[in-house]
């Protein structure tokens, strides 16, 4: 993919990212239901990234068995280093459910929704019956949307939870930015058909869409009685 191709593909996130934006300001309003809505997201977010290592793995077995792809050894190498950078965050979000009083198990042992398979399960079938280059367009969102750096701060001061039960929120704050820069490098360097671009902008527009409604269900999600988890 040429520069002016990978600039398009950030341009086209630009234009819907005030969607996801809206979303999350819905989902982290200062109110009395912050509090529950937050034990809601961490509950989301783990079925959301116990994902991300077997997609990764996933999509680079399947270049390794493209043999005469030359997009697939660069994917490849990339998705193997960048699963190793992301293994055991979903353990950090069990550890910040611990923290605000929520057993791990809650999060477990809970069968992901229909929303959730949706936005993951989408690149599970773009990985095996198009092109694992898709995972791509996922990545870009998740990671060109971390939260802001203040966000783990405000949201302990408002719900009262210590600030131990932030440290995703925080650390993705900081890692989420040299993540989204080593694949800005990354899809400059690939060389992508048309069908492929096309694709990676797919799969990316398909992860913003299915996010939001994530949010927002978070955000309408029913006030728990604190009596339920503490």
């Amino acid at each position: 993919m040429s520069p002016s191709a990978a600039a398009s593909l950030r341009l086209e996130l630009s234009l819907v990212q005030p969607v996801l934006r809206a979303a999350a300001a819905r989902m982290w309003r200062s109110d009395a239901g912050l509090r529950d809505r937050y034990r809601h997201y961490l509950r989301a977010m783990h079925q959301v990234i116990r994902a991300s290592v077997p997609l990764m793995e996933r999509a680079a077995t399947r270049c390794e068995r493209l043999p005469r792809d030359p997009l697939a050894p660069p994917l490849a190498q990339y998705l193997r280093a960048h699963a190793e950078q992301e293994r055991g965050h979903d353990d950090w979000l069990l550890t910040d459910a611990a923290a605000t009083g929520t057993a791990p198990c809650e999060l477990t042992a809970t069968a992901p929704p229909a929303h959730v398979a949706a936005l993951v399960g989408a690149q599970y079938y773009w990985i095996e019956h198009s092109h694992p280059v898709a995972l791509l367009g996922y990545i870009a969102v998740l990671e060109g949307n971390a939260p802001a750096p203040g966000l783990a701060g405000r949201l302990a001061r408002e719900t009262g939870l210590p600030t131990a039960a932030f440290e995703t929120v925080r650390l993705h704050a900081d890692l989420d930015g040299g993540h989204s820069a080593d694949l800005d490098r990354l899809i400059t360097q690939l060389h992508l058909d048309p069908a492929q671009r096309s694709l990676v902008a797919v799969s990316a527009l398909h992860t913003v869409a299915t996010l939001a409604e994530l949010f927002d269900r978070i955000a309408t999600a029913p006030h728990v009685s604190e009596s339920v988890h503490d």
